[in-house]
């Protein structure tokens, strides 16, 4: 499989039909600093006008998916000031992601938390590895998902499913997110084995008509996307404010349960 693109966040690598594009932070669980979401935007740009190629695969280096946003990076040494820039940032690499005229797959294995598990969501299929977790766990420190995830979640829970997995925020196995239809397999042996036999399978189907339907449906829905992503990014900027929110961030590092008050 050649190389086609290398940074030090983000691996492109395009076989015949299919690209493969790996978020490459694997010493940080391949967590989202600005440099990789402007980086995954960048690759998912040129994938989506590439038109040999109809497949898109999303993973991580090493042994996780993602972790989430990088919590250093992005709410502690950014300026405030940049806040809105990061958000438009995410929101351009999911829209990209989710309207791309390709078929998408994630390959989950490891941690998918936080904007990690946004993106998955925002592929066509998500398959995962039988020890991974998935955790939409923005609450944790005081902030609500972004990335779409609310547009998302509803989508394929309902609106009061949808808000209860938000306000919980906790931890799910692999086995519960298929149940919750979060995920569309868990792989019963190896991960790269059973994304080679999904990837076979898309392969040798009619991909044009099976793209044309996601497009009919992405049309639809984008507006609807661009909304929700823009009131996350309005909500996000007044948690980012609270008190719950930094007293969140200060038991994060000092690796600690939060107080929370509602403040």
């Amino acid at each position: 499989m050649a190389i086609d693109y290398v940074t030090e966040t983000v691996n492109l690598t395009v076989e015949g039909r299919v690209a493969t594009i790996e978020m490459n932070r694997p010493e940080s669980l391949n967590s989202l600093n600005v440099d990789m979401i402007k980086g995954l935007a960048s690759v998912m740009k040129e994938v989506s006008n590439t038109e040999e190629i109809d497949i898109v695969v999303l993973k991580g280096a090493g042994r996780a998916f993602s972790s989430g946003g990088d919590i250093k990076t992005m709410l502690l040494e950014a300026n405030e000031s940049d806040f809105p820039l990061v958000m438009d940032a995410i929101n351009e690499m999911v829209v990209t992601l989710y309207s791309m005229p390709k078929l998408t797959i994630s390959a989950v294995k490891g941690a998918a938390a936080g904007l990690g598990f946004s993106l998955a969501l925002a592929t066509d299929y998500v398959l995962a590895d039988k020890q991974s977790k998935l955790a939409m766990n923005f609450i944790g420190i005081g902030l609500i998902p972004d990335g779409g995830s609310h547009f998302f979640l509803e989508s394929k829970l309902g609106e009061d499913k949808a808000k209860q997995l938000i306000w919980e925020g906790r931890p799910m196995k692999a086995e519960e997110a298929l149940q919750k239809g979060l995920v569309h397999e868990v792989a019963e042996g190896d991960l790269d084995e059973a994304l080679q036999v999904k990837l076979q399978a898309w392969l040798n189907s009619p991909v044009q008509a099976m793209i044309k339907t996601k497009k009919i449906l992405a049309d639809k829905n984008r507006p609807l996307l661009l909304k929700v992503l823009e009131l996350e990014k309005l909500g996000q900027a007044q948690m980012r404010r609270t008190a719950d929110h930094k007293e969140g961030i200060d038991a994060f590092i000092q690796k600690r349960k939060p107080v929370f008050k509602g403040e």
